[in-house]
């Protein structure tokens, strides 16, 4: 207590105001500011980081795939082969010879996932031994998440079309990546289209409802259009075009069906076909907006051609009514559309089959076995091969692996895309040697050679975006590379152009498309002087000499290395040059190869 007094007597000792204790002021707190920006500048500095660096790479390819095709896909994939080569030895055809491993990988690429290989890709495959690098490359991109999401949209394209909808009752976007989920977990394809053709409730909650609300009108948002439903419904799953009966009877008999009597002659389609199909889709209806799309008693009336009158008209399916009892007694209630799909995929439906295939084929190829892709005559005559792939795709549960592993097996699909003279070494092709066989347009539609193609415009974009990154851009690669490849793609896709629904149609290339690819901003950003993003600026200051630089750069985009022609010209131009100039000849070279035909096809 004395202590306290006396220090309190001590503070209020002295006589005036200079004699009072000063008391200190506490000094800005500047280390609060310095601290907040040193910790923005360190979050900011690790978003950076976390988004532009990659994260897991390429899989440890001994380790984790087979690096053989199942025995069981080798003897499917030799009677395709063999079924497509009797008619060619038959005539005397040349069949060209096998194509080298990175010409297979590159079609594999294209196909399974819509761009060409990465330099980092390449070198992976080559520590394959080399007649074990197609069955590797085709099971590491069936587990690589890029083939799903692609072959999502090619299907997304084929049942709901390229439009993107009625703003309110359609979610492509939820649609496509469904699509992609269930093939990426392989769910049998059978499965999967029951699921589209018999979808309940809301297009947000249950995805698979989209292919139905895909045809619906803003205008008029209870019910979906039953005509293009059918249409769909025809032409996606049993590549039959019978949408040309809704408004007439084939009198040309291009649409044919078999009588109820299967040893009966065919009999030609009729309007009936087309709209008692439709008629499935009829009860489907929005009462409810938050329950969205339910079932109700099928409901559908149609004047036929020269009718006076409307008659109500009853699901029934065009042809084969045996392979489901149900199509028979209930078809006409709240179930119809179960029984459709039920009929749709059953096993005994060889058409369902059938077309399948057919497309599958073409993505793989660039062109169906049947063209047009969508319409196949379901009783024949079919080309070499097809029955054998689609009675091997309905046997093993429509597995969709399976299908891409026996294509890819096939030496249809390995077979190179000219001929070659015996003698000659120098990848001198036939066609150039006066009094050679040369590849026509017959030989090439009975698969004696791998057919040549242009490359779809999302490849284009996506192949010109890999040739120009030394990495994959595939699920491991940085946030910013697959946003920035996204967009690209479709920014360059809506310029280049379209080609809609009707993909497999053969088009030229058109001078604004050259003038794009040629002068655009698209390849201009992804070849300038850039050390940190593109590709031709880090090969131009990493490589060792020039001879690597060039070497190099023909992977990327061509995915093939230089010929010594080649690489002697494009290494003396970069002979003596540094920093600048020889990126700069670096750019121009991606430049040339970028704008080649050879990048341009798939072949």
């Amino acid at each position: 207590m004395a202590t306290t007094m006396e220090a309190e007597q001590r503070i209020g000792a002295g006589d005036g105001p200079a004699q009072q204790r000063q008391v200190p002021t506490q000094p800005p707190r500047r280390w609060r500011k310095r601290a907040f920006l040193l910790t923005t500048v360190v979050a900011i500095a690790g978003v950076i980081l976390w988004g532009t660096t990659a994260r897991p790479t390429l899989m440890r390819p001994s380790q984790v795939l087979t690096l053989q095709f199942p025995n069981d896909v080798l003897d499917v994939a030799s009677r395709i082969d063999t079924a497509i080569e009797a008619p060619l030895k038959e005539k005397g055809f040349a069949i060209a010879d096998g194509a080298a491993w990175n010409v297979i990988a590159r079609r594999l690429s294209l196909a399974m996932v819509g761009n060409s290989l990465s330099l980092e890709e390449v070198r992976a495959l080559e520590r394959i031994p080399e007649s074990q690098r197609a069955a590797w490359w085709t099971e590491y991109l069936l587990k690589d998440r890029r083939w799903a999401d692609y072959f999502a949209e090619r299907w997304t394209r084929a049942t709901v079309g390229t439009n993107d909808g009625p703003f309110l009752l359609f979610r492509r976007r939820k649609y496509r990546e469904w699509l992609s989920d269930q093939f990426q977990q392989n769910l049998p394809y059978d499965q999967l289209v029951r699921k589209l053709i018999s979808a309940k409730g809301s297009w947000t909650d249950s995805p698979e409802v989209n292919f139905l609300t895909a045809t619906m009108d803003d205008a008029d948002n209870r019910k979906p259009d039953i005509i293009r439903l059918a249409g769909r419904t025809s032409r996606a799953f049993l590549a039959m075009r019978i949408d040309c009966l809704q408004c007439h009877n084939d009198y040309l008999g291009n649409v044919q069906f078999t009588k109820d009597d299967s040893d009966a002659p065919l009999r030609t389609g009729e309007q009936s076909d087309f709209h008692q199909l439709a008629a499935f889709f009829s009860g489907v209806r929005m009462e409810n907006p938050f329950r969205g799309l339910r079932d109700y008693s099928p409901q559908y009336q149609v004047r036929y051609l020269n009718a006076e009158t409307e008659i109500e008209v009853k699901p029934k399916v065009p042809y084969h009514q045996d392979l489901d009892p149900s199509l028979g007694t209930n078809a006409d209630t709240a179930s119809s559309r179960d029984a459709l799909a039920r009929w749709v995929t059953h096993v005994e439906n060889k058409a369902f089959a059938r077309a399948t295939v057919n497309r599958v084929w073409a993505i793989m190829l660039g062109k169906p076995l049947v063209t047009p892709v969508d319409d196949i005559p379901l009783e024949g005559p079919f080309p070499p091969g097809l029955e054998v792939l689609a009675e091997d795709f309905s046997n093993h549960g429509f597995d969709i692996h399976r299908l891409i592993r026996t294509i890819a097996a096939t030496h249809v699909f390995q077979r190179d895309s000219k001929l070659y003279c015996e003698e000659d070494s120098e990848d001198v092709a036939i066609s150039d040697v006066s009094g050679d066989p040369e590849v026509t347009q017959e030989l090439e539609d009975a698969w004696g050679v791998f057919p040549i193609t242009q490359l779809r415009p999302e490849q284009m974009a996506a192949s010109i975006h890999q040739a120009c990154r030394l990495k994959a851009i595939d699920a491991s690669a940085s946030i910013l590379s697959q946003l920035e490849l996204f967009g690209g793609v479709n920014d360059f896709t809506k310029a280049y152009g379209d080609l809609g629904e009707d993909e497999f149609q053969e088009q030229s290339v058109t001078i604004p498309q050259r003038l794009l690819v040629m002068n655009g901003k698209f390849i201009r950003e992804r070849i300038e002087d850039n050390p940190i993003m593109n590709a031709s600026t880090r090969i131009a200051g990493l490589a060792r000499d020039d001879h690597t630089a060039v070497e190099s750069a023909y992977w990327s985009t061509l995915n093939r290395g230089p010929s010594h022609e080649e690489l002697e010209t494009f290494s003396a131009r970069l002979q003596g040059k540094r920093g600048e100039a020889r990126s700069r000849e670096m750019s121009n070279l991606y430049w040339v190869l970028l704008n080649s035909t050879e990048f341009q096809w798939n072949h």
